[in-house]
């Protein structure tokens, strides 16, 4: 069952011919669409942006339990089916990156250029799928605050800017815990992406934080050899979102990935 989104739909596709594609973005867990702003902020001026919250975060509905990624991927599809958009460009980072995965295993005609920030292919390890159903847990219990304050300084590196720290904190501790324990549970059970990786078939950007954490270089520089057509962007003085901590760098770097497509 799908759910209506909350969303950011700014610039338009112009009046030139061939039009500038439209991008989407998919946010990471536990954030909402305004951790896009920079990159909306941008590239609206030459195309259409348009930037969901998912369901259970930001304005979009609740829903308890168990959120698979495939879920996330036909809200997305709805989302886009509404606003009249066949293909576009579709970029995620972290989780957003995993759903833009499965969103290629489930419709790939549509997408004609992926960007994969701070994410990896692989399927959830038996102790990972533990961690992820207790954090769950904990959130439903105690609330975003602990956890995000635990956090935050993995999420962007310690010497980040103190406004970009305040803002992931202030997305995360609004963040539903009932909506981030949902695709904490199905995230636990996603499938293995990596062999899907080896049959895209459109260009791919892949961009990582350097002093990343939660994905590291490592993790990035295998997703690049396996994709047929990749670039891969290493963002130094950037953790876990470098879009946020290091915009400059990765506008310039998705500006130069999305003139090539179009």
């Amino acid at each position: 069952m799908t759910t209506l989104l909350a969303y950011e739909d700014k610039g338009k596709a112009g009046t030139s011919f061939p039009l500038p594609l439209p991008l989407v973005l998919i946010h990471g867990h536990p954030f909402d669409r305004t951790m896009w702003h920079p990159q909306i902020t941008e590239f609206a001026a030459s195309r259409r942006v348009i930037a969901p919250d998912l369901r259970g975060y930001g304005e979009s509905p609740v829903v308890p339990g168990v959120t698979p990624l495939a879920t996330f991927a036909e809200d997305i599809a709805t989302l886009l089916d509404g606003l009249g958009v066949a293909e576009f460009v579709l970029g995620g980072l972290s989780m957003g990156g995993q759903i833009a995965m499965e969103c290629y295993r489930q419709y790939p005609h549509r997408i004609l250029g992926l960007l994969l920030a701070d994410t990896f292919p692989a399927a959830e390890t038996a102790e990972g799928k533990r961690t992820r159903n207790t954090t769950a847990d904990r959130l439903l219990r105690e609330g975003m605050t602990g956890y995000a304050d635990e956090v935050l300084y993995k999420m962007v590196a310690p010497y980040a800017d103190a406004e970009v720290a305040a803002h992931v904190r202030r997305m995360m501790t609004a963040t539903d815990p009932e909506g981030a324990a949902a695709a904490l549970r199905g995230r636990a059970e996603r499938p293995d992406y990596r062999d899907l990786l080896t049959r895209v078939t459109v260009p791919a950007l892949v961009v990582v934080g350097a002093d990343d954490e939660y994905t590291p270089v490592s993790d990035a520089e295998a997703m690049h050899t396996a994709l047929p057509d990749s670039t891969l962007h290493v963002i130094d003085g950037a953790a876990h979102l470098p879009n946020l901590e290091r915009p400059d760098e990765f506008n310039k770097a998705l500006a130069a990935f999305l003139s090539r497509l179009d």
